[in-house]
Order: C-alpha cells, then sequence, then structure tokens
C-alpha cells in the first residue's frame, strides 16, 4: 500500500550523462556556391549577417525562416512573415515537418535535408535541479548544461517560451549559479508599465524632470549594479524604447531622464518573452539589432506537453511536505495531458489538491483547460466558441474598451475565415478578406490561430 504521505508517484531517477541526436544537414547552393550545413536545436535561416544559417540570395529576407530539430529526432521548419515565403516539397507552409530528402525553399534557393552518418552527442546535467528549477526530461537537462555554460559568462541572455514555463525560473537560476549571485537580481515587467513610467523605471530620473519627481531616483539598471536585470516581456517594449535600451546593452551606461551625465553600470541582462520575436523582428515591430544584441546566448524552455517525465517530480516538488497522496492513475492522465497554461497550470493543480483534494482538483483542471483560450495553436480549433462581445461599460475608458471589441471582431471573424479556407495558406486567407498577407499573418498570431 502507498504510504498517505507521498505527494506524487515518481519513477526511478536514471539520469544518463548524453542525449543523442541526428545531426541534420542542408545541402543547396547560393551565390557563394554549394554548401552543406548542420546544425543542432534551433536555428535562424534568412539573409540577415548574424542568422546560423545565413543565405546569400536576394529573394531570402533577412529572418526568413526557423528550423527546429526537436528531441524525437524530426526537423520542423517554420515560416518568420517572410516576404516570399517558406515552401516544402512545392507547398507554401507557415509551420511543417521536414523529412529527410525533402525539399526545403526560401527565396530561390532550394535546400535538400539528409541527416548526417554519425549521431552528435548532446551533454545532459547530472542533476535533476539547477538553481530553483527541477526536471528530469533530457531536454530540460540539455537546457540546465546550457544555462550552466551561459552562468559563466556576461553576455546577455533571451530565454524564449510560452506563457507559464518558467523564463524568471530560468533567469534566476542563470543568476544564482553565476559569479553575480551574491549582488541584486532586479525584476523590470517590460508590459507592465506605460512608457513614459517605463523609461523612468529603467534609467532613473532627476529630481523635478517630470511631474511627481520630487527626488532623484536610481533606476532597475543602476540598482543592479554588480548583478542581474531580468527584462520581462521584452517583445512588450515600446518601439521608440528601443533604441535607447540597445544603447544601454552596447556602453554598459545609462543616463537618467532629465540628465546630461552617462553613469556607467556593471550589470548581466537577461531578457524574456512568451511572443514570436523573430517574427516580430521581421514584420518590422522589434529591431532587429536589438533582437540581436539580446539574444546573443539564446535559451528556449519546452512547453510541458513535451516533458511529461517531468509532471511526476514537479508535482512532488509543489506538494513537498503535504501530506497528499496522488494515486499512479491521476499521473498518468496528468502525463497525457496538453497543459496550455504548463507549469504554472500544474503549480495551481497542486494548490487545488491541498484545498480540495487530489481527485476533485482533477476533476477542475480539466473543466478549466478546456474552457480557456491559452491552448497551443496546434490544439486550438478554427471556430472556437464565442463568449460573447464584452458588455458595454462607463466604468472602463473608451480606449479600453474600443480595444475588447475590436479583439472581439477580430477573433469572430477569423475563426470564420479559418473555419471556411483553412489556416495554412495565409495569402489565400489575406486574398479573401481584402488585407495585405503581412497583417493577416500578424492577426493570426495575435489569436493564437
Amino acid at each position: 500500500m502507498a504510504d498517505e504521505r507521498d505527494t506524487a508517484v515518481q519513477r526511478p531517477l536514471e539520469l544518463s550523462t548524453f542525449a543523442t541526436r541526428r545531426k541534420p544537414v542542408l545541402v543547396f547552393a547560393d551565390a557563394s556556391g554549394m554548401r552543406r550545413e548542420t546544425f543542432l536545436g534551433r536555428a535562424l535561416v534568412g539573409s540577415a549577417p548574424s542568422v546560423q544559417l545565413r543565405v546569400e540570395d536576394p529573394a531570402v529576407s533577412r529572418l526568413h525562416a526557423e528550423l527546429e530539430l526537436r528531441s524525437d529526432g524530426h526537423v520542423w521548419v517554420r515560416d518568420l512573415g517572410s516576404t516570399n515565403g517558406t515552401w516544402v516539397n512545392g507547398v507554401l507552409v507557415q509551420s511543417a515537418r521536414i523529412s529527410p530528402g525533402a525539399e526545403l525553399r526560401v527565396g530561390a534557393t532550394t535546400m535538400t535535408l539528409t541527416f548526417a552518418a554519425e549521431a552528435a552527442k548532446a551533454p545532459l546535467w547530472p542533476h535533476d535541479k539547477l538553481g530553483s528549477l527541477v526536471a528530469r526530461s533530457e531536454s530540460m537537462r540539455e537546457m540546465f548544461m546550457v544555462l550552466a555554460d551561459y552562468a559563466r559568462t556576461d553576455s546577455a541572455i533571451l530565454v524564449q517560451g510560452e506563457t507559464g514555463t518558467g523564463k524568471e525560473l530560468v533567469a534566476r537560476a542563470i543568476h544564482e549559479t553565476s559569479g553575480r549571485a551574491e549582488h541584486p537580481f532586479v525584476v523590470v515587467d517590460c508590459g507592465a508599465l506605460p512608457e513614459a513610467l517605463l523609461e523612468s523605471e529603467l534609467f532613473g530620473h532627476a529630481k523635478g524632470s517630470f511631474t511627481g519627481a520630487i527626488a532623484a531616483r536610481a533606476g532597475a539598471i543602476e540598482s543592479a549594479d554588480g548583478g542581474t536585470v531580468f527584462l520581462d516581456e521584452i517583445g512588450e517594449l515600446p518601439l521608440s524604447m528601443q533604441p535607447k535600451l540597445l544603447r544601454v546593452l552596447e556602453s554598459l551606461t545609462v543616463r537618467r531622464v532629465g540628465e546630461a551625465e552617462h553613469r556607467k553600470v556593471d550589470v548581466r541582462f537577461v531578457a524574456a518573452t512568451h511572443r514570436d520575436i523573430r517574427a516580430m523582428v521581421a514584420s518590422g515591430s522589434f529591431r532587429e539589432d536589438l533582437y540581436f544584441r539580446l539574444a546573443v546566448l539564446p535559451a528556449f524552455v519546452p512547453p510541458l506537453r513535451e516533458r511529461p517525465s517531468d509532471i511526476g517530480l514537479l508535482l512532488a516538488h509543489f506538494l513537498e511536505g503535504r501530506a497528499i497522496h496522488v494515486r499512479p492513475e491521476i499521473i498518468a492522465e496528468m502525463e497525457r495531458w496538453p497543459w496550455p497554461g504548463n507549469v504554472r497550470e500544474l503549480r495551481s493543480f497542486a494548490e487545488r489538491a491541498v484545498a480540495v483534494g487530489p481527485e476533485r482538483a482533477w476533476v477542475m483542471t480539466r473543466g478549466l483547460s478546456a474552457t480557456t483560450s491559452i491552448a497551443p495553436p496546434e490544439m486550438a480549433t478554427a471556430s472556437a466558441p464565442s463568449d460573447g462581445p464584452p458588455p458595454i461599460s462607463i466604468e472602463l475608458p473608451f480606449k479600453v474598451l474600443r480595444e475588447r471589441y475590436n479583439d472581439h471582431l477580430e477573433r469572430e471573424y477569423l475563426g470564420l475565415l479559418v473555419a471556411r479556407y483553412g489556416r495554412k495558406d495565409v495569402a489565400q486567407l489575406a486574398e479573401a478578406a481584402g488585407l495585405d498577407r503581412s497583417y493577416m499573418h500578424r492577426l493570426l498570431k495575435k489569436h493564437d490561430l
């Protein structure tokens, strides 16, 4: 009989040292001649000098597409809002899996996918913890090894992942395992403050520089001197603020609002976003130079649905010290669940389990997930039920109400459009709606379609 004090059922922890990966090879010819390029993990394809797979072809966008070798060994390609589109075996795609021997076309360049004869070995973190991060899956322990290497440098890091995957915990783990651990870790939420306040929050201000500035104040970057600045939701940073942040990253100096003096700072920058920032760069809503300055060291946090072996371990971690037993049957169901809210949703389940018991908490979790609108695109339905237009209330500013109505209209219209034409051919959707293709692409991304 299971001990009632056990918090979750866990499999024996057998940690291997390496993960074996087939190494993808792309064979193609561009203006520089015949080429044979390999990659592991993710690689940007484009004509910009800083991408991992640069193609010398004027028909290729600067950030054209992204390739990803997933943990199951399959290669996926995703278009980033390119001008001429991304094609697999003659079919225009937004996202698609590429099989060996398939032809991938970007611009006027055709690439053929093969795999190297010898598999590559990716080193894995030898423990199931890094800082406050907990995981046993190969994909996470491979990331732990990367983060440990990153922690030994002072270069900027860009952490990307879906909402709820724990990007701030990743940033804290980097800080806690670095030489800056004894110094401040300062968080700035770029999406929570209006632009006027965000500049003061980041850079500080002089006394009297604006109404309400009754005293001089150091900003977050100065306050983190010697430590780490975590720029959460960097994708929400207004365009007008982006060159100012770029100057700080390049010079490591800040100028307070209302001052002429530049102050030297010693900080490490870690930024994070759940948005598709590469597509934002391609559409012009995020500066390319700032993106590459922040993404010197990229980190990608896999969603929980791609690492079910972590669920039991995480649940035990969240329920540590609690006299809660979760039956093996529930754990098995949880490992098959898509977890649209990722680790944050799993933590909420643990809190509900303490309050009402695991069985009722699991029923509640499934009910909540079924009615949320945060399911990943590959699981979302084209004609999701509508909640109706937002109620009119004079308690809300007109601008807020108008934005809610516009969002509702866009969702309804796009849902009907996708239900009729499907979601794969953005050009067809744009033509049917009478909209520019790039704008249609942004709308589909905005509403997770």
